[in-house]
C-alpha cells in the first residue's frame, strides 16, 4: 500500500520507522556526535543522526513536505530569518507568540530586518503586505486564538509565507496545501505532548528552501538532542488519539464557559485543545487562577496536563487583554476539570 494513501492517523504511527528484517520497530536513541569515516554521514551537526531523520520523515509525511528538526521552536524562526537578505521586510501578527515577536523585534532594532505588525484577522491588510519578503503567520494565534486566512494570503504573497502550525498540528490543518512555503512547529507542545522536551520543526514545500533551512541549522548549531528527538517522535505516535480526546474536552468546556456569568468572553475556534477566556480584569483572573486545584498555573501548553496562564503579565504580551486566561486542555476527566473551573470561578 502506498503511504500516500494512508490517513494522517496512520502516518503518525507508521511513518519514519526502520524497515527490513531484523530492524527495530522503533528507531533507537543514537547518541553520537561523530561517525566512522567513509560514508555520507560523518558529523551529526552537519549530517544528522538516524534519530533526527526518523522524526523528520514522520512529520514530513504528515505535513507533506521536507522536514528539519531544530533545538527549539524559536530556533525555527531564527533559521527562517537567517535565510533572508539584510533589510528584508517581515510581517507578523499583532497577537502571536511573544517569543516570535520578541525575536523579530530584536532583529528589527539591530537592522537585520524591517518588521511590521498586522492584525491577524485583517485579511485585506495582509494582502496589501504581499510584497514583504516574509509573511510570518500563526493560526490559530497565541494566545487570542484568531484564525488567519492562510489560503487567501498565500495566494497574494510575492515572498515567503511561513505558518506556525503549533496549535492546529498537522492533524488540524496542512498549511503547505493552502499555499504556504514553510510550516513550523514547537514540538515542545502538542507533538511531544508530555512537557518533557524542547524541540522545533520546519517543513518546507520546496527542497531548495528545505536545504537553506538545514544549512541555517548547521551554521547556527541549532541541532536537536538525541533524547529530545526520540521523545518527540514517541509523542508524535500518540498525537492523533491525544488530540481527539483533548479536543472533545475543550469543546465541552468552551461551551460551558460561554454560559458562565463570570466570563466576559470565550475565544475558541471550534476545534483544537486551546481555549482563551476573559475575566473582567487582571485581579479577577489572578484570583481565579490561584483558586484552581487540578488545573496548574504554568507556561507552555499541549501536554497531557491542563495548564492556565494569564498572558498579559508577560512583557511581550502586555497588549493582550489583562483578564485573558490561556487554557491548554489536557487529558484529565472533563467533569473533574469543569468542577475545578466552576469552583474557582464562583
Amino acid at each position: 500500500m502506498d503511504t500516500n494513501d494512508w490517513s494522517p492517523r496512520t502516518l503518525a504511527v507508521a511513518a519514519g520507522r526502520p524497515e527490513g528484517p531484523g530492524e527495530p520497530l522503533n528507531v533507537p536513541i543514537v547518541a553520537a556526535s561523530t561517525f566512522d569515516a567513509g560514508a555520507d554521514r560523518a558529523y551529526s551537526r552537519e549530517n544528522g543522526t538516524p534519530t533526527w531523520e526518523a522524526l523528520e520523515a514522520a512529520i514530513g509525511a504528515l505535513e507533506g513536505g521536507h522536514a528539519t528538526a531544530f533545538a527549539s521552536g524559536i530556533a525555527t524562526l531564527s533559521a527562517v530569518v537567517d535565510t533572508l537578505r539584510v533589510g528584508a521586510k517581515v510581517c507578523v501578527p499583532t497577537f502571536s507568540y511573544a517569543g516570535s515577536r520578541g525575536l523579530l523585534a530584536h532583529a528589527h532594532r539591530t537592522g537585520r530586518v524591517v518588521v511590521t505588525e498586522v492584525a491577524p484577522d485583517d485579511t485585506a491588510a495582509w494582502v496589501e503586505a504581499a510584497d514583504a519578503d516574509l509573511l510570518w503567520l500563526e493560526s490559530p494565534t497565541n494566545p487570542t486564538l484568531d484564525v488567519i486566512d492562510i489560503e487567501t494570503i498565500a495566494a497574494a504573497a510575492n515572498g515567503l509565507v511561513a505558518v506556525d502550525n503549533t496549535f492546529a498540528t498537522p492533524l488540524g490543518q496542512r498549511p503547505l496545501e493552502l499555499g504556504a512555503d514553510i510550516v513550523v512547529h514547537s514540538a515542545t507542545k502538542l507533538i511531544g505532548g508530555h512537557s518533557d522536551l524542547l524541540l522545533g520543526l520546519t517543513i518546507a514545500a520546496d527542497e531548495g528552501i528545505a536545504k537553506d533551512l538545514r544549512d541555517a541549522r548547521t551554521r547556527m548549531g541549532a541541532t536537536p538532542g538525541a533524547l529530545e528527538a526520540w521523545l518527540a517522535l514517541r509523542g508524535l505516535r500518540t498525537l492523533p488519539v491525544r488530540l481527539a480526546e483533548q479536543t472533545r474536552t475543550a469543546a465541552l468546556l468552551a461551551a460551558r464557559l460561554v454560559d458562565h456569568p463570570a466570563i466576559t468572553r470565550v475565544r475558541y475556534p471550534g476545534s483544537g485543545t486551546m481555549i482563551a477566556f476573559e475575566l473582567p480584569d487582571a485581579e479577577t483572573a489572578d484570583k481565579v487562577i490561584g483558586s484552581l486545584r487540578l488545573i496548574r498555573a504554568a507556561t507552555s501548553l499541549g501536554g497531557v496536563e491542563s495548564l492556565v496562564e494569564r498572558r498579559a503579565w508577560l512583557a511581550g504580551d502586555a497588549h493582550v487583554p489583562a483578564g485573558l486566561v490561556r487554557f491548554s486542555v489536557g487529558l484529565e476527566d472533563p467533569e473533574d476539570l469543569w468542577t475545578d473551573l466552576a469552583s474557582a470561578l464562583g
